[in-house]
């Protein structure tokens, strides 16, 4: 049973840790489409001269998606078993819907891709997609954000690290899930990708070196 407990800690903490490197490589493997508003032009350029890196750059997009909500899932079992039972679990409904729609919008960026490919006009479907992607991405935003701020409410509440290091947990959770609403390609491929694995990189070392069980119960924030 306690082995089983140890494997269990030592893969949970492996997830926090490698899930924002996926999610991060995967926004560097994004062709390059300008720093500022994607306009559909540079889209278009982008998709047709690398259409390969186009599709794996969103599929792992998509995947990272995933690999985080299961990440912070394991930091809230490390929360809960270290005493915190209320913060962490109100995020976690926002953090699971923030996380599906914003796995949607790369399966929604497949469409030039599949323009392209088919001959079609790739700067026209950009076009129409952004009045779809807009809204998906705006209210994926608030969710992610309302569970995270929960999160930064219990990782706080529960003291699991030092004060210097909640603060700057804390502070990288914050700028990544603002990172969100910031159509920007500088912002969302680069601040929001570093922000995760500032944030997401102290906790999989605590959780690695120090499993909760180990530690006293958190007092109530």
């Amino acid at each position: 049973m306690a082995q089983s407990r140890a494997i269990r800690a030592i893969l949970e903490a492996i997830a926090v840790a490698v899930a924002p490197v996926v999610l991060l490589v995967s926004l560097l493997l994004h062709p390059y489409i300008g720093m500022g508003f994607p306009r559909a032009e540079a889209v278009a350029a982008a998709v047709v001269a690398h259409p390969n890196r186009w599709g794996f750059a969103h599929l792992a997009a998509a995947m990272a998606s995933g690999l985080v909500l299961l990440a912070l899932l394991a930091v809230r079992r490390y929360l809960r078993e270290a005493g915190e039972e209320r913060f962490s679990a109100f995020g976690i409904p926002f953090v699971a819907f923030g996380s599906t729609l914003y796995a949607m919008l790369p399966a929604m960026e497949m469409s030039p891709l599949m323009a392209a490919k088919t001959g079609g006009n790739v700067e026209a479907v950009q076009t129409q997609l952004i009045r779809w992607f807009l809204p998906v991405l705006i209210v994926g935003a608030i969710s992610f954000a309302i569970g995270v701020a929960g999160f930064a409410r219990g990782i706080a509440a529960s003291r699991v690290l030092s004060r210097q290091l909640t603060w700057l947990v804390v502070a990288a959770l914050a700028v990544m899930a603002v990172a969100r609403f910031v159509p920007l390609s500088v912002v969302q491929f680069y601040v929001h990708g570093i922000a995760g694995i500032v944030a997401l990189w102290p906790l999989a070392y605590q959780m690695w070196t120090r499993p909760a069980q180990t530690m006293p119960a958190s007092r109530p924030g």
